[in-house]
């Protein structure tokens, strides 16, 4: 097969098809986008819930800490904190971070494809380098997080096995919109409901 014949179809819940070699804008819908998401899972799906943790759920808990963060921004960064991790939920895969350089150039590419379709699509101004550092900071303090309340990893394992140097917080910052029991994994179905409200707010 040649590069020009080569392609790699998902057949999306709402029927549309996605090539993920040559990926358009309009490939997907915003409902496609969120129940993929909802059914991505972090940590590999481990979790000491009896539910894995979601990229739709994380989402949210990231634009949580950024709404809650100085300086203030309007809804075009919002909704770029909201899907910034959006590519995962067109290709179903969260790889974790210490195995993203084995996958090869490939797959990198693969990634910049989706995310430039992704920020065409919801119009995402691009990263400036203050807003990237908090954005990493904020993503960072939740992925810690989530490694102790989710997968269960102890305060002591996550700076010294998992090499993450932020502090674990305790007050899940989704409590407060939406109640329940902190840092438990929502089901997929609310997950993706709750990612498709707050997308539809910021647009």
């Amino acid at each position: 097969m040649t590069r020009a014949d080569a392609r790699a179809w998902v057949r999306l819940p709402s029927g549309r098809r996605l090539d993920l070699l040559a990926p358009t804008p309009f490939d997907w819908t915003d409902a496609d986008l969120a129940t993929g998401l909802s059914r991505t899972f972090r940590w590999g799906g481990h979790s000491v819930w009896p539910a894995p943790l979601s990229v739709a759920q994380h989402s949210l808990a990231v634009l949580a800490l950024r709404r809650a963060a100085k300086p203030a921004v309007g809804r075009a960064a919002l909704r770029r904190e909201l899907l910034h991790d959006a590519e995962e939920g067109l290709t179903n895969f969260d790889c974790i971070s210490p195995l993203k350089p084995f996958l090869g150039e490939g797959f990198r590419q693969l990634q910049d494809r989706l995310a430039s379709v992704i920020a065409t699509r919801y119009a995402l101004p691009p990263w400036e380098e203050e807003e990237r550092r908090l954005h990493k900071k904020l993503d960072i303090a939740i992925a810690a997080a989530e490694a102790v309340h989710v997968a269960g990893w102890s305060p002591t394992e996550v700076r010294a096995t998992l090499g993450i140097r932020a502090a674990v917080m305790q007050a899940d910052p989704l409590a407060a919109e939406f109640g329940g029991t902190p840092w438990e994994p929502w089901p997929p179905e609310l997950a993706a409901s709750r990612f498709l409200a707050a997308l539809a707010r910021l647009a």
